[in-house]
């Protein structure tokens, strides 16, 4: 400081002070003036907390002077005081003094118009206490005076009933202020886009490919389901990746709210907003199941499986979830003629099933059903002997002859040309499918799955035997003995 300087100082001062105090006094003064002037009210202050006291927690607002805030302020939901020396906060200065600077989360009951109007202007939180449900919205007391929050402004979300936010206090920006019609307008919800903006940004921070997730269910579509993964933050699961198994749709394996653990296996960024596009899987976080299949199943097994969906070849049948097999229609049924699947099998359905053949390799296993059944043609020629008279049903009648069950998976023909041999020909034409009716075995290929049978009327069931006596007789030689047998009746 120059002489000039303090020789007009102490030409001001009272009688008895000394130049050296009054020039002190007056720097002081000067410095207490200035020590503050980069913060004004409304601004953010970010700083350490530096002490702790019993009512208040001093923090360091990177000027020469410390802030405050009241502790109350800092407690969490079960009104416990978590934090400690060092650690960081977020607050608004409300009042900027030369010795002071009051901080707060938010603008809570002090001042007046002139502070909420610094709140208005600086976009400062003020807390408002939700006093009644009217139309449109909520009526809001905001430092003793009424506000209005429109119920769209109140939550991120849908609001469904407005009485759960009553009596309840919350921050609000305001988005409206006139002092003189007593209009103030607040929103609770772009406070909440801005935290939820902030968390998304912390988390697409921390976010890289291959990270292991806990997310929720929220919604489903046909092609997927979709995860929170963080506060506006979501992926999608497509529908092929919810699990090994195979998935119709999305709600038949979770529901909404469910807690999952999920893979980030994609990540790119949206083109309509400047969110990311996160694909997840569920499969990808659960052991590939062919891994080991070797191990759980080998050829000649039999297996119980689920028939998961049916093709004109064939049913896919689920052995475990994963691990899917097809049973081809050939092997659907020894003992029914098959058309279709569908015929003898449906979705859901359980079945037993023979492994006929793996591929690992490949991801393929070969079923049966009709194995696990057994072949009703094995031991045919044990069960049937020419000559020999059997009671059966017919089938189905063709324009070249008519088509006989002798037991399930075992049928045998009867030849039109040889219906002239039985002694009612025109009954055995009428006969229907189920009719009962009674055949002679006149040959046996058991190598094609072939039997030749003849018209065996009850009276001539003794003269087929007769004739059927020698091994090993020849078909030809069987029907001549048989025209044989039926003239010398005649006679």
């Amino acid at each position: 400081m120059s002489d000039d300087v303090f020789e007009e100082t102490a030409q001001e001062e009272p009688e008895g002070q000394t130049d050296e105090e009054e020039s002190f006094a007056e720097l002081f003064e000067s410095y207490a003036q200035g020590m503050n002037e980069d913060i004004r009210v409304g601004d953010k202050v970010k700083g350490a907390i530096i002490s702790i006291g019993r009512d208040s927690v001093f923090v360091d607002t990177g000027t020469r002077t410390d802030g405050f805030v009241e502790k109350t302020e800092l407690l969490d939901e079960e009104g416990q005081f978590t934090f400690k020396e060092g650690d960081v906060l977020e607050l608004y200065a409300v009042a900027v003094t030369g010795t002071e600077i009051r901080l707060s989360k938010a603008i809570a009951g002090i001042g007046g118009a002139e502070l909420l109007r610094d709140a208005f202007e600086n976009a400062i939180p003020v807390e408002g206490r939700v006093k009644a449900v009217i139309k449109g919205g909520f009526q809001v007391e905001v430092v003793q005076r009424r506000a209005f929050c429109p119920i769209s402004q109140m939550d991120l979300r849908y609001v469904e009933n407005p009485e759960e936010y009553l009596d309840q206090a919350y921050e609000f920006l305001i988005t409206e202020f006139d002092e003189d019609s007593r209009n103030i307008v607040l929103s609770r919800r772009k406070l909440l886009d801005r935290a939820v903006e902030k968390a998304r940004q912390s988390f697409y921070a921390d976010l890289t490919m291959g990270d292991l997730i806990e997310g929720r269910v929220t919604k489903f579509m046909p092609f997927g389901a979709f995860v929170e993964l963080a506060p506006g933050v979501e992926g999608m699961i497509h529908i092929s990746e919810l699990g090994w198994s195979r998935v119709e749709n999305p709600d038949e394996v979770l529901h909404v709210g469910e807690s999952v653990r999920v893979k980030v296996i994609g990540i790119e960024p949206s083109e309509k907003s400047d969110q990311l596009k996160i694909a997840l899987s569920i499969k990808q976080t659960l052991e590939d199941p062919w891994e080991t299949v070797d191990q759980r199943y080998h050829e000649g097994d039999a297996v119980r499986g689920k028939v998961t969906r049916c093709l004109d070849f064939g049913a896919f049948v689920e052995m475990e979830p994963g691990i899917e097999g097809l049973v081809h229609i050939s092997e659907i049924s020894y003992t029914r003629r098959i058309s279709r699947p569908e015929d003898v099998v449906s979705p859901g359905d359980t079945v037993q099933v023979m492994i006929k053949e793996m591929d690992k390799a490949k991801r393929r296993i070969s079923l049966s059903i009709r194995d696990v059944e057994g072949d009703p043609w094995a031991g045919v020629e044990e069960r049937y002997r020419v000559g020999q008279s059997v009671n059966g049903t017919v089938e189905k009648q063709e324009n070249f002859g008519i088509f006989v069950s002798l037991e399930p998976g075992v049928t045998g023909l009867l030849p039109k040309s040889t219906l002239r041999e039985a002694s009612k020909p025109g009954m055995i034409k009428k006969m229907r499918p189920g009719d009962p009716i009674t055949v002679v075995i006149q040959r046996i290929s058991a190598g094609e799955r072939k039997i030749t049978v003849g018209p065996g009327d009850e009276g001539d069931a003794g003269d087929w035997r007769s004739f059927a006596s020698g091994k090993g007789a020849a078909v030809s030689s069987l029907g001549e003995k048989l025209m044989e047998a039926f003239q010398s009746k005649k006679k």
